[in-house]
């Protein structure tokens, strides 16, 4: 597959932006069952492999599950302090469970787990999110096994159709949005320079 055009521009934010630990979060909306909007901040985790899917993780017994079950599309909004970027990422969301058939992406759903820390793992052998906290409900809960992802873990994908790439250093600024054209036979990406 080819790499879309706004590859270039969000790794070179992503690297001018390292040393800001919390580059890695954005805030990923969906449209709840009832139509209003939710909004949530999640860890950036990589591309599936030579893709254009941008990788996180979730635990299936989350809200936003359902409302990606629902309605599989979001938006992602992604703001470098540093460089003083913001990248919207409009697509379709995929989750990636323990019942997923597909070798590549099960495959994927398993090195992701693994590439968590031990805190992150942890999280997901809490009792239900959500849910109202009893006093009596234990977070001192052992270990998961460190190479077999839980049942609950999923891995999220979002597969972008559009990317509005914002600078705000500048007068005027500069801002591009890029759209995805789908041919019988082959994914282009057009590239647009917008007012910003």
């Amino acid at each position: 597959m080819k790499l879309a055009p706004w590859r270039q521009p969000l790794a070179h934010a992503l690297y001018r932006n390292r040393s800001l630990a919390y580059s890695r979060y954005a805030q990923l909306a969906t449209v709840q069952r009832d139509g209003r909007p939710a909004n949530r901040t999640i860890v950036f985790r990589g591309f599936l492999n030579d893709t254009n899917q941008l990788k996180f993780v979730t635990d299936n017994r989350s809200d936003k599950i359902g409302q990606i079950v629902q309605q599989p599309w979001g938006e992602l909004c992604w703001y470098f302090p540093k460089t003083r970027e913001q990248f919207r990422l409009l697509g379709t969301l995929a989750i990636v469970n323990s019942v997923t058939q597909e070798i590549e992406l099960a495959t994927a759903r398993t090195e992701q787990w693994q590439n968590l820390s031990d805190a992150a793992r942890l999280q997901f052998a809490w009792p239900h999110p959500s849910n109202p906290r009893d006093v009596s409900t234990q977070f001192d809960v052992s270990a998961p096994d460190a190479t077999q992802p839980l049942d609950n873990f999923c891995l999220l994908l979002l597969n972008p159709t559009q990317v509005d790439h914002l600078e705000l250093r500048g007068n005027p600024q500069n801002r591009h949005r890029y759209d995805r054209i789908e041919t019988s036979n082959e994914t282009q990406w057009t590239i647009q320079e917008i007012n910003p």
